[in-house]
Parts: C-alpha cells; sequence; structure tokens
C-alpha cells in the first residue's frame, strides 16, 4: 500500500509540474488563434503523462532499457495526439474564417450566408443567430426605407397641400382688400373654411407626430363600445346625409373595453369619414362591434363601398401620406385635411397600437372592411 501512495505521488507531482507549465503557456498564447490552443492541451495533456512516467520510473530505479520503451510509447502517443490537435486546430480556424468573411458581408449591409459544410456545435449556433440578426436588420432597413419614403412624401403632399389653400387665402384676402368682390360675405365664409381646413391640418400633424414620438397619453376608462358607435355614427351623420350615403350600425354587441373615450371616438369617427367619402351617393356604410371570446379581443370593422383596394396597395393603406389611387382621392373642396393629406389612417393605426390593438384591412365584395381589433376588458370587473 506504501508503494502505492509513493507511486501516485510521484506520478501525481511530475503530472502537476507539467499542467504548470502548461497553463503558463496557455495564458501567454490566450490571444493567439484556436488552433494554438487546441494544439497546446493535447501536448500538455501527454506531457503531464510523460512526466508522471518518467518520475515514476526514476523512482523505481527502472533499468535505462525499460525507461526507453515506456518513452517511445509515450512519444507515439504524443506523436498521435499532436497531429490530431493539429488537424482539428486547422479545421476549427478555417471554419471560423469562413464565418469572419460571411459575418463581413452582412455588415456591410448585405445578408448573411453560412458558410456550407458541416460546423462545430457552437460556430453553427453562432451561425443561426447571425442568420437570424441578419433577418432582423434587413427588416428593420426594409422598414427604415419604407419610413424614409413615407417622410418624403408626407412632406411633398403636405406642402402641395398647404399651399394650395394659402394661394386661395392670399387672392382673396388681396381681392377684399383692393374692393372688387361683390359679396364680401361669402368671401369671409370661404376664408374661414380655408383656415377652419388648414388648422385641421395641423392639428392632424401634431397628433401623428406625438403618437410617433410615443408622447401620446391616454387616460383608459371601462367604457362600452355600443356607446363608442353610437356617439361615432351620430358625429358622422350629417356627412353622410351630405353624400346620400346610409349609415348601418345594427350590429354592435355591449361588450366593455379599457380605452380612452376621446382618442377612440377620434379612430371611429377617422374611419367613418373615410369611409362615406369613398362610398357612392346611395350607397351603404355599415358598423359592426363584436367579442371573440377565443382570444379574448372585441373587433369594431368599418365597412365601406368604395369598390375595393389594389392588393398592392392593401399594405400601404395605414402609412403616413399614403393616399391611394386617383379613385380614392376625395374631390377638391370636400375632403377633409386628415384625407387630403393621408394622415387620417396613420392616426388610426397609431391610436390603436397604443391601446395595444391593431388595425387591418381587406378586401370585401364591393369595397373594403376596415378592422380595429382591441382587447376586451373583463366581463366581471
Amino acid at each position: 500500500m506504501r508503494d502505492f501512495l509513493l507511486i501516485a505521488l510521484y506520478a501525481f507531482l511530475g503530472a502537476a509540474a507539467a499542467g504548470l507549465l502548461g497553463w503558463l503557456v496557455l495564458r501567454l498564447t490566450r490571444r493567439r488563434s484556436v488552433a494554438v490552443s487546441l494544439t497546446v492541451v493535447p501536448a500538455v495533456t501527454v506531457t503531464a503523462m510523460l512526466a508522471g512516467t518518467l518520475a515514476v520510473c526514476w523512482a523505481m530505479f527502472l533499468s535505462s532499457h525499460d525507461l526507453s520503451v515506456v518513452t517511445t510509447v509515450v512519444a507515439m502517443a504524443a506523436a498521435v495526439s499532436l497531429a490530431t490537435a493539429v488537424l482539428l486546430g486547422r479545421q476549427v480556424v478555417r471554419r471560423s474564417r469562413e464565418l469572419a468573411l460571411a459575418a463581413r458581408e452582412f455588415g456591410d449591409g448585405g445578408m448573411f450566408r453560412p458558410p456550407p459544410g458541416p460546423a462545430p456545435a457552437e460556430l453553427a449556433a453562432l451561425s443561426r443567430e447571425l442568420a437570424a440578426t441578419s433577418a432582423r436588420l434587413a427588416a428593420s432597413r426594409e422598414r427604415e426605407r419604407a419610413l424614409e419614403a413615407s417622410r418624403r412624401e408626407l412632406v411633398a403632399w403636405i406642402s402641395h397641400d398647404l399651399r394650395t389653400p394659402l394661394a386661395g387665402l392670399r387672392a382673396m384676402s388681396e381681392a377684399l382688400e383692393d374692393g372688387v368682390v361683390k359679396d364680401p360675405a361669402r368671401y369671409h365664409r370661404l376664408i374661414r373654411t380655408e383656415v377652419d381646413r388648414l388648422n385641421s391640418m395641423v392639428s392632424d400633424l401634431f397628433e401623428l407626430s406625438r403618437i410617433h414620438a410615443g408622447a401620446l397619453a391616454l387616460s383608459p376608462s371601462r367604457v362600452s363600445v355600443y356607446d363608442l358607435v353610437g356617439d361615432a355614427l351620430a358625429g358622422a351623420d350629417p356627412l353622410a346625409r351630405e353624400h346620400g350615403v346610409r349609415l348601418v350600425g345594427d350590429r354592435v354587441d355591449a361588450v366593455p373595453v379599457e380605452v380612452d373615450g376621446k382618442e377612440m371616438t377620434r379612430v371611429l369617427a377617422n374611419l367613418l369619414v373615410n369611409a362615406i367619402r369613398h362610398t357612392p351617393s346611395d350607397g351603404t356604410v355599415a358598423v359592426t362591434a363584436e367579442r371573440r371570446d377565443e382570444d379574448g379581443t372585441v373587433v369594431l370593422s368599418v365597412t365601406d363601398g368604395c369598390g375595393g383596394i389594389p392588393d398592392d396597395d392593401l399594405p400601404r393603406v395605414f402609412d403616413t401620406g399614403w393616399r391611394g389611387t386617383e379613385a380614392r382621392t376625395p374631390p377638391s373642396g370636400t375632403g377633409t385635411a386628415a384625407a387630403g393629406a393621408g394622415l387620417g389612417l396613420a392616426i388610426v393605426r397609431g391610436i390603436v397600437e397604443a391601446h395595444a390593438g391593431h388595425a387591418h384591412v381587406r378586401n370585401v365584395e364591393g369595397g373594403c372592411r376596415f378592422e380595429v381589433t382591441l382587447p376586451a376588458a373583463a366581463m366581471g370587473a
């Protein structure tokens, strides 16, 4: 037993010395290639085994022949281990370089394409994460390009929409100033109308800027969808009568929601005004509201008779400044500022998303349906 403990002690001391030396080498080469580390590790292992064996052999006073035999066996094992480590290190380094080149292309604005061929689990996981990050960045760049294009279009449209009434106001004020107007009261009424349109446009721009800045302050309270729809229909009824459009709201469930009543009334008003102005005379605009128990939401929908929206334009309906084709552009002098500047539906989406909901539009027979989905309030509250 004593001899066995001495052998273990000598083997440990020899291996420990080799391990300490290997640790120092790894620390000195920690900034070098991973291939160096992969080579050092088996070298340390073999050296530790050799050192322990030599220490035991020296303590046991083995013959030189036996010592050379043991040394030869360990040397062969070291050669095989080092060759394997070098091959593995070169493979890992090659794969890492391929991954670095792919990441460099991805960083220059392209898409990340994982290098072909098998790879270690860690590098494969890194490739998957880079691919997922590349997809997210590509989507973000696409959204940024779309937003920038929307902003440019909005600036152009707002400039046009502001220039037109301002030119009219200037012409009417000069005519009044020169005294060449036969009916000043009519000109005063027209000036007041144009000023109201400009004020409405500025208010919409301010509201949209608050939404985009995340500064829209909500005061949610428990209200019934039935009351929200009733107030919106009452407010839109004069405009509907003027355009000869029927408003229908007989499929509205009295379900509760936690929303800001003022902002949601604005959402419904914008949708109704948009639907009325794009529905021909003698057409119908229908409002419905129902609770979906499967996902605990309330869906409010406004269906018009506009004839439908081209499929290519459906994804852009709620974009800032988008006004669609000429067929969906209100005639001059009849559209609100929100409709003329393309801000009404963008405001709708912003307010709905601020309530943790989402807005959607789809084509139906004879027109299109705008749907607003909101979280339903607890029925027992």
